[in-house]
This record gives C-alpha cells, structure tokens and sequence, in this order.
C-alpha cells in the first residue's frame, strides 16, 4: 500500500471503529438521515431513468428506419464523451462546488432529454443530432459522476451502509427501468420515454438542491486559478492514483476483468440465450442478474469485514458461473441461478471497493480519484466488447464463454495475490455533522 495511503489511515486512526461492534440499529442510524435519503431518491430515480434510454433509443431509431449501428453508434457517442472527459471532470469536480455541478449537469441532460423527445414526438429524427445530444450528455455524465464519490462521505458516517443501500436502490431500478420503458414505448411511442427520462434528471437536481450539506470535510482546500493551476490538479490527481498501490493495482487487474470476463460476457450471453431459448429466457436470467446485485447490496449492509477488498474479490468468484453456465449449454433455471449468484458477487464487490475508496483517500483528492477510477475501469469494456465477436467465430461462443468463466478466477486469485491489496485494512469515519451550518459544496 501506498505511503499517502498509510498516512491517511494513521490520521483517522482516533476516529477508527469497528464495523462488528456496531448494532443493526446504530448502522440504521449512520445511514439515515433527511439528507441521506434525498440523495439515496435522486440516485434512485436518475438510475431507473438511465436504464430506459437503451430501450428508448433502440425502439425509437428502429421505427424510424435506422439500424442495430445506429443505435450502437448513438449509445457510444455518449460513452465516448464520458470516458474520455470524466478525468477532466474529477478535477473540475475538486476545484468547485461540488453540489452545484452536479445540478447544473442534471439540468443540462434534462433540457437535452426534453428536446430528444420533441424530436421524437414531431417525427423529426436525424442521426447525427440524436449523436450530438448524446456527446452533451456524456460531457454532462462525465461532470456529474466524480462529485458522487464526495458526496456520500459527508451525507452518512456510515459509508458502507450507504454505499449498500445506494447500490440496492440501483439495483432495483435496473430490474424495473426495462419493464418502464416498453411500456412506456407501447403507450406513447419512444418520445415519452425521453420524456419520462428527462423528468428523472428534474427529481435529481431538486433533491441536490434541497440538501443542508455539512462543511467540507478537512483536506479539502481552495482552487487555484488558471490553466497552470488546472494542470497542477490534474498532475496531482495522477500522483495521488500512483501512490496507492492497491487502488491502482485493481484498476490494472480490472482492465484484464473487462477484456476477458465482463466485455465478451454481456454481449456472448444474449446472443446464445436468444438463439437457444428466445428473448423470453434471456429476460428472466437478467431479471435474476437483477436480483443478485439487490441481494448482494443487502449483503454488503450486513457483513463488515476487517479487510474489505479480501472479501470482496472472493464475492468475485462467483461471477464465474454466469458465462459458465450459458458455456456449458445448461437449462435456463441454472444460468438463472448462475446469474443470480454473478449479480451478488458483483454487487457486493462494488460496495467493498467503493467504501474503500471514500474512506482511504483524503476529501480533496477524492473526486479525481473517483475520476481516474472511473476512466480505468470502462476503458477495456469496449475491446472485451469488440473482441468477443472474432473471438466467437474463431472458437465458437460456448469456448469464449467458458474461457472468461475460467478468467474470473484468474482475475481474483490476482486481485488477492497483490499483498497491498489483499490486506488493506478497513477504515471506518464517523463524520461530526453540524445540523446548523450549511455548505455551498
């Protein structure tokens, strides 16, 4: 582990308390509070609308002549906008109040969603203005996401427990968001779901603007001005990211995650499902994918490992029998299951490393880091996609599929072979809120 890293775990040490002395109802009362719980119905509602707009665009683009590489091609110019920016975004997201970036981005994309939909409603769909509008809302994405990281330090001192019921939350809108829009596709056509989508974005700006943030957390410190000062941030964000080795070192075995287990995985999947079983089958193994990550978020709310990476990875193992079971050609309940117990482990993972991270990086670093985490770890997603075809006609799905099966063992047994990371130890802060002061942030 890196020396900032220890430095900062010695600082908070008087501030350390054991996650298993703590009773059910004291975690409760560390999670909840008016705060926390508009930030919890913002995430919740802006997710559930994220999980529309695949449906909304691809049902959309189809009834009005385009095809599967148009909607890819709309889809990317929103992923490519974020990834390639959101970097710049942690370190505007340190420099600046955090709380008002966050709602000048949800009224960005609320205004573009809503001009989606007029676009929609008047049958007036070009391709490239639907791939303008997506590059502004991968800009505003890419604004919005690093100041998540702050923020749910200073809403909750219990962070695992919000990190866990922030990730139920998730997990639940990603079960229902589908469902929402083909409905909502059946009743008003494709316009009314970036309708409904843009009115998500109008939910989660009001409860960021009805916070009473606590002061900054101390570490956090004044922007400099200028494009020097910009570069100086930037540069020290990388320097931060360096200095922990376990942070960097997941972010590294996490590209070879995305090339070989996650990117081949998801699209391999469907494809076999809906040509063995039909799409009937392949959506109630991700409605249990769905399920496993609520279950796993529910577990991530009541285990609290000393060592919370360790425990994590070893929730990875259990990714392996998602492919695994679609490699072997296994009936539908038992790539059900297998998917079930993927979307748990996976879920679980998730609150370990996102904890980890908000507890052993200093407050005014933390966005960039969260950026740089962010920007690592999608940046393999679109080769792991990209291959997986080849890879396919080359070796036949079921191989590749059970390929990356055999790969997610090797990525955790990585992941636990780093001693940095295997052994971080887990640094819990209980943060003194003022009810009475109010911060700008």
């Amino acid at each position: 582990m890196g020396g900032t890293s220890d430095n900062v775990a010695a600082a908070r040490a008087a501030g350390r308390e054991s996650g298993g002395t703590t009773g059910p109802g004291r975690r409760a009362r560390a999670v909840w509070s008016r705060d926390f719980g508009l930030f919890f119905v913002g995430r919740a509602v802006a997710r559930l609308g994220d999980t529309m707009l695949p449906v909304a665009l691809a049902a959309g683009l189809l009834q009005h002549g385009y095809g599967a590489g148009a909607v890819g091609l709309a889809m990317a110019a929103t992923a490519g906008a974020f990834a390639g920016l959101v970097v710049f975004g942690g370190v505007v997201a340190d420099r600046f109040s955090t709380r008002k970036l966050m709602i000048w981005a949800d009224l960005v994309r609320l205004v573009t969603q809503a001009l989606t939909a007029v676009l929609f409603f008047a049958d007036r769909v070009v391709l490239w203005e639907i791939c303008a509008i997506g590059v502004v809302n991968g800009v505003a994405s890419a604004v919005f996401q690093p100041g998540v990281a702050s923020m749910v330090p200073r809403l909750a001192s219990d962070i695992q427990g919000a990190n866990g019921a922030i990730r139920i939350a998730e997990s639940a809108a990603q079960l229902a968001g589908p469902a929402v829009a083909g409905m909502l596709v059946g009743l008003a056509s494709a316009g009314g779901v970036f309708a409904a989508h843009a009115a998500t974005y109008a939910v989660s700006a009001l409860c960021l603007l009805l916070l009473r943030l606590p002061p900054a957390a101390p570490g956090s410190r004044a922007a400099g001005r200028g494009a020097s000062a910009f570069k100086a941030d930037l540069v020290e964000g990388w320097r931060e990211f360096r200095a922990r080795t376990w942070l960097w070192g997941v972010i590294a075995v996490w590209c070879l995650y995305m090339i070989a287990v996650f990117g081949p995985t998801v699209p391999l999947v469907a494809t076999e499902v809906v040509q063995e079983h039909g799409p009937r089958a392949y959506g109630l193994i991700n409605s249990a994918l769905g399920a496993g990550t609520v279950v796993g978020g529910l577990l991530a709310l009541r285990l609290r490992p000393r060592r919370m990476l360790r425990a994590g990875a070893i929730a990875l193992f259990g990714f392996a029998g998602f492919p695994a079971t679609v490699g072997l050609g296994l009936d539908v309940p038992a790539m059900a299951a297998g998917a079930a117990v993927a979307g748990a482990g996976m879920s679980f993972w998730g609150v370990m490393w996102a904890t980890s991270v908000q507890t052993q990086v200093e407050p005014g670093v933390l966005n960039r880091i969260h950026a740089y985490d962010v920007a690592g770890s999608l940046a393999m997603l679109p080769v792991g996609q990209a291959l997986a075809g080849p890879a396919a006609a080359a070796l036949g799905a079921d191989r590749v599929l059970l390929v990356s099966g055999a790969m997610s063992f090797v990525v955790v047994i990585a992941l636990l072979a780093v001693p940095a990371i295997r052994d971080l130890v887990r640094v819990d802060t209980h943060l003194t809120r003022a009810p009475a002061s109010v911060s700008p942030s």
